[in-house]
Parts: structure tokens; sequence; C-alpha cells
């Protein structure tokens, strides 16, 4: 939906994304303070915010990371302004330390954090559930099952917020944050943004010693008084039949839950739980107590199985409960309404009306028949020039490549396969450290600018301080590109695309001690710096080279907002000698083989008119072309 549309203040139905739907509900909710580090499946939040900074009355920043994200927007809570942030659950990893600090304290305004899981791993490294936050950080918790749901569980989140003085988790995952439906808002009254005067009770948010402890007794009375507010909202949806059977689910898995009773005609109860931290323990026992059998369906961990099986012990103790700790259900990867549909047949002791591991294996089949599709770098990636650099560099030599979270992940795909780790982010140079103190051969840490400002900068002094024998590569593309090209300290703009100030990485890598920094620009005759990427290889102590070149994504947008051409490359048949090497060696998806001639070809769509393939071909064949789009 396009941010005018959105912001547009009067009631409507609009058809919208779900991220859409929780700025559209925290802009109602009259926020006023919002941050955030991109993040799939939740970069479509940033992305609003940041596109209607400017002309609603809130104050926004792109986080350094989601620490620092989820404490600026603490520090407008607890000023007393309504605050937002959201961030994947390997994000809130990161700020950890402070979101358990902030349960003991409270907040004076109403707070929301939004945490997406990624079941499937679709674009984290683990796949992991975020809902245990809640659960031992004392926080209540809501989960949405489609946009409206989100939009109006946003509204309820600032009331219990405010109500408790609390932060509150709204848990969504990829299928949520990324479903798209109509939703029904309303006009909204925003009042004028005003600083205010800084109020707070000496003891109220400080969590050592014993004010540590005193706030620990005064968060589980809190919560006693939590769970019974849970129990008065009419956000839990039970779907009640005739039957001896019940299902108690929550979030995307309801979908799939309501699919599958309508296509096996099933006559079962259902209960949909919104409040899933804390339960409703009075509306679970009123569902259950009249079964026989009670199915417990959720993606990830056995959380809401586990709380409900020792719920129900105390006053059903026989009732037969299906999940996943007796193998019904898995606890890897994504649902669908196939894998509820096989359990529920299982359970009923019924037969599959769908052959759906014959439709499943047809499918398989049908992709193995296909060209493989491996991820690889854009048409014009600055970083594909940079690693045809560092694969001659290193070229008969032996070195351990410690990789990072980014677009250059891909390095551990064909057919790159030069990295030996990738964990997470920030953690290329802090392993690398380690393994440069126990291994013979040298050490290449590869990491991206924005988790070089994210979570690198704490390894690299350590290096320095050190003297560790350590070489960082770091990728210098102007954005946070593989979450959407997100701006970050690095860049002269902020939020809003308004002016900021440009941090400097070579400044800072020098700040720090480093002695040995390189700037290379992958784009400028890209196998000059072939020599240079050698000398810092064979340098003692920690060394930098600083590849400088925009994500061509980027690139392309700016372009088109100037109204620029993009002169496309192409091949001159007569020059080029077929030995293919622009293919073979340089990997970009917009060259390849004319199947009339067997000629190389670069298609015109494709190209982005960086002009390194020009550079590289030993015949001079490849020239631009006039013109563009």
């Amino acid at each position: 939906m396009k941010i005018d549309d959105l912001i547009e203040n009067k009631a409507f139905t609009g058809y919208m994304l779900c991220n859409e739907a929780i700025f559209r509900a925290a802009i109602e909710s009259d926020v006023k303070i919002a941050s955030f580090y991109p993040g799939t499946p939740l970069s479509e939040i940033l992305n609003v915010f940041s596109e209607g900074l400017n002309s609603l009355d809130y104050k926004m920043e792109i986080s350094i990371n989601e620490k620092v994200a989820l404490e600026t927007a603490a520090g407008g809570a607890m000023a007393g302004l309504r605050s937002i942030t959201a961030m994947k659950s390997v994000g809130l990893n990161v700020a950890s330390d402070t979101y358990y600090s902030l349960a003991y304290t409270g907040l004076n305004g109403g707070m929301i954090l939004v945490v997406g899981d990624d079941p499937s791993c679709h674009s984290s490294q683990t796949e992991q559930d975020g809902r245990t936050f809640a659960y031992n950080g004392y926080i209540p918790m809501l989960e949405p099952s489609d946009p409206e749901e989100a939009y109006n569980l946003v509204k309820i989140a600032y009331k219990i917020s405010e109500k408790f003085k609390t932060l509150v988790l709204i848990r969504t995952t990829t299928r949520v944050n990324h479903y798209s439906g109509l939703v029904k808002v309303k006009e909204y009254k925003r009042n004028p943004f005003q600083r205010v005067s800084w109020t707070s009770e000496p003891r109220k948010f400080k969590t050592v010693g014993s004010f540590a402890r005193e706030k620990k007794l005064e968060l589980m009375e809190k919560f006693k008084e939590i769970e019974k507010y849970v129990e008065t909202l009419e956000f839990n949806k039970e779907i009640k039949k005739d039957s001896k059977i019940g299902i108690i689910t929550s979030g995307i898995s309801f979908n799939y839950v309501m699919d599958a009773i309508n296509q096996l005609n099933l006559n079962i109860s259902v209960l949909k739980l919104t409040t899933t931290n804390p339960l409703p323990r009075n509306t679970i026992r009123k569902f259950a107590e009249n079964l026989e059998k009670l199915i417990v369906v959720e993606e990830l961990s056995p959380f809401l199985e586990v709380k409900i099986k020792a719920m129900v012990k105390d006053f059903k103790p026989n009732l037969e409960i299906y999940g996943k700790l007796n193998g019904y259900f898995s606890e890897s990867f994504e649902y669908s309404t196939s894998i509820v549909v096989k359990a529920l047949c299982k359970i009923h002791d019924i037969e599959i009306p769908f052959n759906y591991d014959g439709y499943e294996s047809r499918a398989i089949q049908t992709r193995e028949k296909l060209p493989p599709r491996i991820p690889t770098f854009c048409p014009g990636c600055p970083h594909r020039a940079t690693f045809y650099a560092v694969q001659r560099a290193i070229k008969g030599e032996k070195l351990a490549i410690m990789n990072d979270i980014g677009c250059y992940s891909m390095l551990i795909f064909p057919p790159y396969e030069m990295s030996e780790v990738l964990l997470d982010m920030g953690s290329g140079v802090g392993i690398g450290t380690g393994v440069s103190q126990s291994i013979e051969e040298p050490v290449l840490c590869v990491v991206g600018d924005s988790t070089f400002f994210h979570a690198t900068l704490p390894a690299i002094v350590n290096a320095v301080h050190n003297e560790d024998d350590i070489k960082i590569l770091i990728l210098q593309n102007a954005v946070t590109a593989m979450t959407g090209q997100q701006l970050h300290p690095g860049n002269f703009k902020k939020a809003g695309n308004q002016k900021a100030v440009g941090i400097i990485i070579k400044n800072v890598v020098e700040g720090f001690g480093v002695k040995n920094v390189k700037l290379m620009y992958p784009f400028d005759n890209t196998p000059q710096w072939i020599d240079s990427i050698k000398e810092i290889l064979q340098s003692k102590g920690p060394s930098v080279i600083i590849s400088n070149g925009t994500c061509a994504l980027h690139a392309d947008r700016i372009r088109r907002r100037r109204g620029e051409k993009r002169p496309p490359y192409a091949v001159d048949k007569d020059k080029c000698k077929k030995d293919y090497s622009c293919i073979r060696n340089f990997y970009c998806p917009a060259i390849m083989i004319d199947e009339k001639d067997r000629n190389a070809v670069i298609s015109a769509e494709l190209c982005n008119g960086c002009g390194v393939c020009s550079n590289l071909c030993p015949h001079g064949a490849i020239y631009k072309t006039e013109g563009g789009s």
C-alpha cells in the first residue's frame, strides 16, 4: 500500500500487509517514538515508519542494532510517550539484556515490541521460538493470525502497557507478517509532538542489588494482576461445537487448523489463543473440562502444550493430549494445512482424503528436472567484483575465511564456496580472532558495513588491543542491503531520507588503532586490486580492506529518482573468442551463452551497467551501449 493511502486520516477498508497494519494501528494510537534495526520478516514496519516520517509528528530512528533500538524506544516510554520497536527473534537475542531489565523497571508510557519468528529459517541463521522471551521475562504477549487482528492487537497492547506500566510483546511469524488482507481502519486524532518534563521515582529505573530483588517481587505481583486481566479480554476466540474433541491453537496455525477441519468436515471445537502469555487459565479450563481428547497445534517448540498440560492435570488428569510431545507434530519448520490434516487423520484413525504425499512427491520430481537456481549476487553488485579480486589474490594459497550475515553470506554457495564459518551478525571477526590464534594459515574475516556498525566494533577493538593477526574485509555498499536497502550510520541520510552525519568506516578503524588500512573501489579497474589484497594478506597484525561500492539495487533507485538512464553493456561477437572466461570467472547472471551461435551475450534487461565485465574480458569484446532504461 502506498504511504499516502496508508496514513490517510479517514475510516476505510484497505488491502494491506500485516506489517503495514501494525504501522497504521500505531499511528492511530498516537505513537511518538519509534526505533528499529532492519530484519526480515519485520523490515516493512521500519520502511513505512521511515516513509511516513516527514508527514506525521513522531520521532523515528534506524538504530545501529536491536539493543539500541529497544533502548531508544524504552527511553521514550520512560519519559511517558508511546513508543514502538520491532525485531526478528534472533535480533531480540541482541537486545535481551535490556529487555529483561525493562520487565523489572516497568515504564511510564505505553510501549510495544513486535518480535518476528522465522519458522523454516527463510531469512535467519536459526529457527528460534521468541515466545520464550515473554515467559522468561514475565512480559504479556499477544499473537495475531492475520493483518486485521494485528491492527486490533496493537491498540489493546497499548492499553495493557499503560494499565500495568509494562512492555507488551506482539509475537508474529513470517507467514503472518507477509500476510495481506482487508483491514478496517479508523479515523485518528494525533496530538502534536511535544517534549515532556522528566518525572520518575528515585528508585524506579534501577536494577542492581537490592533494587533488583525488590523489583522482582513487585513484578511477580504485577504479573498476577495481568493474569486476571487477560481473562477479561475478548480476543481469545472459541468456536464451540458439540464435540468431545477440541483443538487449542494460536497465530498462523489457527488458519491451518480451520482449513484442515473444513477439508475433513470434522466436528471439533477450537480455542484460538491470542493472549499467549500469561495464558488465560479459566478460559482454557472451561474449554477443556468436558473434552476427552485435546489437540495442541503450534509451530516450533511445545510452548503452549507444556503449559496447558501442566494446567490440565489439576482438573482433568486423564485427558488425552496430542501434540509434539507424543510425536503427532514436529518441532521443526513451518506448518501447512496438509501437515495438520495428516495429524488429525492419524488421531481420528481415518483415511487422508487427498494424496498429499503423492502430490508433494510429484512437485519434488518436477523441481528436480528444473535447472538449479543457486543464490547469487545481483547484476552490478559490488561484492561480485570484490570477490573476483579476492579469489585471484588467494589463488594457490590456503587460508581460513570467516563469513558473516548479509548478502555476502552467499559465499557459502557455489560457485564461490569460499567460507568455512558463518554463525551470526558480528561473529566473523570474533571467531576469526580465536581461529587466528589456533592455526598456521592466515585468517580473513568478511563483514558488511551495516554489520560492522551493528556488532563488529567490539571484536575489532579486541583484535587491535591484543595485536591479533587477522585480516578484515569490510564490504561498504551504503545500505543494509539484504533486508531491503535500509540506511545505516555509514550513510549521509537517515530515516525519512533526511540529512545525517555519515560515520566514515576508515576513520573508525584507524581511530581504533588499525595501522594497515586499504580502500578498494571494486567498479574501478577491478584487476588492479589483486596485488593490494595480496599485500594485506601478507601483512602482520590486524589489517583492514574496505571495499567501497554502492549496492546495485540502491544505486538503481537513486538513478530512477534522478531520471538517469542505465546504458547496458554488450558483447562484440566479432571479438569474442568463446572462451567464456566472463561466465566462468565472473558469474554475473546478466551474461549467458547465445544458443544460436554459442557466443557470450549480455541481457540488456538484467545488465546493471557496472562495466566490470568489460575490464575483465581478455579480448576487449565487451563494450557500453547507448541509451538504456
